[in-house]
């Protein structure tokens, strides 16, 4: 079983130039697809950001835990300096 769940879509302004600005970006910003682990468990996972990923006994485990590492993605990513990807995730069949 996969559940999909989806969050607000990307607020972007338009900055001056060709520049964009992003707004705050949170995990709603993107695509968190939660399934079952065999035999045991949950797995939840930002598949557009490598390494954003939970696996846990319980889905609210699940879905707690990944929502920590995607805090702690986020703080690297703002450290250096960087944006976080953009989600291109496209659910073909669920």
């Amino acid at each position: 079983m996969i559940i999909l769940l989806v969050g607000r879509e990307w607020r972007i302004r338009r900055g001056v130039g060709n520049g964009l600005e992003l707004e705050q970006v949170t995990l709603d910003n993107y695509k968190v697809v939660l399934y079952r682990n065999q035999p045991d468990g949950w797995v939840a996972e930002v598949p557009a950001i490598s390494g954003c990923y939970a696996l846990m006994p319980t889905r609210e485990e699940a879905l707690a835990e990944v929502a920590r590492v995607f805090e702690m993605i986020a703080a690297e990513y703002r450290e250096k300096g960087q944006v976080l990807p953009a989600d291109t995730t496209e659910i073909v069949h669920a």
